[in-house]
């Protein structure tokens, strides 16, 4: 029997996150054009990410998928480091770094034991990835470990009371007559791989309680609004009716604080 990393690592091995919605053809024009779609589906990245701002410094990225955002850190003077979990992701990466001539050490590796000394780096940046690793709480202390003092840790994780989160509930709780399913279990079993969380605010905290600051903020996202393929394990009838009847508009109005990415700035 698989334990849960392992299952984890299968998932993400069979497509790299977005792999089969937005990367047509692996190739430079294929790479470029899923790049393009990355931030035009989730803009806040750029903001967030800051790559403008890493010139010089020793970042890390920890989950490097496709890797459209390790190409902005390289494109802006990183001196860059990255790993993932999957040969798949490390492979896709290597080959865009490949295209356009950019260099960063790519290795595989486990977030919950990263193979770096104390005080490593400036920056370490994780997009989406830490909240799929079983012991999420590891990670977020090794990611304290590795940043110098002053370094920043710019993460995101999902959050808990989401729209997506609800909207999960209602297909396999509601739907299923099974009210007292708990969130908790509907993030573990229907949204991307096995045993991934959310957390909230609050537990989020908890997390980085190692953290000397810490700002977080909630973006609403285009799977929150439907607007945009819904992942690796979400098609059908159903949702493509739902995506033509969404009250986008009253959702942002009055629901903005229930996006799907939780994002956190935390310095050591």
């Amino acid at each position: 029997m698989l334990d849960n990393k392992e299952e984890v690592k299968l998932f993400w091995n069979s497509a790299s996150c977005g792999e089969d919605l937005y990367l047509q053809n692996v190739n430079l024009a294929g790479y470029q054009e899923q790049l393009r779609k990355r931030y035009e589906l989730e803009p806040y990245i750029i903001k967030f990410a800051k790559f403008d701002g890493s010139a010089g410094k020793k970042v890390l990225e920890i989950g490097v998928g496709l890797g459209a955002d390790h190409q902005k850190f390289a494109e802006s003077g990183a001196v860059l480091h990255g790993i993932d979990l999957t040969n798949r992701s490390i492979s896709h990466t290597q080959k865009r770094f490949a295209m356009l001539d950019l260099k960063s050490d790519l290795k595989v590796g486990d977030a919950e034991a990263l193979n770096f000394p104390d005080s490593t780096f400036d920056e370490v940046y994780s997009w989406g990835v830490l909240h799929h690793s079983p012991r999420t709480d590891k990670c977020i202390d090794e990611v304290w470990r590795v940043l110098k003092l002053g370094g920043v840790a710019r993460i995101m994780v999902y959050n808990k009371w989401s729209i997506i989160g609800l909207m999960l509930w209602t297909r396999y709780a509601l739907f299923r007559m099974r009210p007292l399913t708990t969130l908790e279990e509907i993030y573990s079993k229907y949204l991307e791989s096995p045993g991934t969380k959310a957390y909230t605010k609050k537990q989020a905290l908890v997390l980085f309680r190692k953290f000397s600051t810490i700002s977080i903020d909630i973006e609403l996202t285009h799977s929150d609004l439907l607007t945009s393929g819904a992942g690796q394990r979400h098609r059908g009838v159903i949702l493509d009716i739902a995506k033509k009847i969404w009250p986008r508009t009253i959702i942002q109005k009055l629901m903005s604080r229930m996006g799907l990415f939780m994002l956190i700035t935390a310095t050591k």
